[in-house]
C-alpha cells in the first residue's frame, strides 16, 4: 500500500515539475531547484496518503487535457474578438450551475476547468452548486450545455450525464 502512495507522489511530482519546466523555460540550477521543491509540495498536498492509488485512470486524463486545451484556445479567440470589437458586445452574467457530479474531486476539477477557460470564472462552490461569472452567452455555453461536466463525468466513470 505504501509503495503505491510513493509511486503516486513520484508521478505527480514529475508531472508538476515537467509543467514547471515548460511554463518557466528556465533551465538554470536555481529555477530547477525551486521547481522541483514546488512540484513536490503541490504533489504532497494533493496526494491522499491513506488511499491505495490514483482515483482517475491515467488514460482518461490523457484524453481530457488536450480537449480542455482546445476549449481554452477556442474561448481565448472568442474573448479576443469580444474585446477587440468596436461595439464591445460584452453581456456579463451570473450562472448558478447545479452539477450532477458526485465526487468532490470531479466538482473541484469542474470548477478549475471553468476558471481556466477564458471568459468564465468559478466564483463559489457550495456542495453541488457552482456560481460562475461569464462574459457572454457563448462564453457560458460550455457550462450551460454541460459540455465540460460530461467530459469530467467520463473521467470519473460517472454515467447518466445529460
Amino acid at each position: 500500500m505504501k509503495s503505491s502512495i510513493y509511486q503516486s507522489l513520484a508521478i505527480k511530482t514529475l508531472s508538476f515539475f515537467l509543467i514547471w519546466l515548460l511554463l518557466s523555460q528556465s533551465f538554470d540550477l536555481l529555477h530547477m531547484g525551486m521547481g522541483i521543491l514546488a512540484a513536490f509540495g503541490v504533489a504532497w498536498f494533493n496526494t491522499d496518503r491513506t488511499a491505495s492509488g490514483l482515483t482517475i485512470p491515467r488514460l482518461r486524463i490523457v484524453w481530457y487535457f488536450p480537449w480542455l486545451v482546445g476549449r481554452i484556445i477556442q474561448s481565448g479567440f472568442h474573448l479576443s474578438v469580444l474585446i477587440l470589437h468596436p461595439a464591445l458586445p460584452i453581456d456579463p452574467k451570473w450562472i448558478l450551475h447545479r452539477t450532477k457530479l458526485r465526487t468532490d474531486a470531479g466538482i473541484v476539477l469542474l470548477g478549475n476547468s471553468i476558471t481556466l477557460t477564458p471568459g468564465t470564472i468559478t466564483v463559489e462552490v457550495d456542495s453541488q452548486n457552482l456560481l460562475v461569472h461569464a462574459m457572454d452567452d457563448k462564453s457560458a455555453d460550455d457550462v450551460t450545455s454541460f459540455r465540460i461536466e460530461q467530459q469530467i463525468a467520463g473521467l470519473f466513470g460517472e454515467k447518466g450525464m445529460e
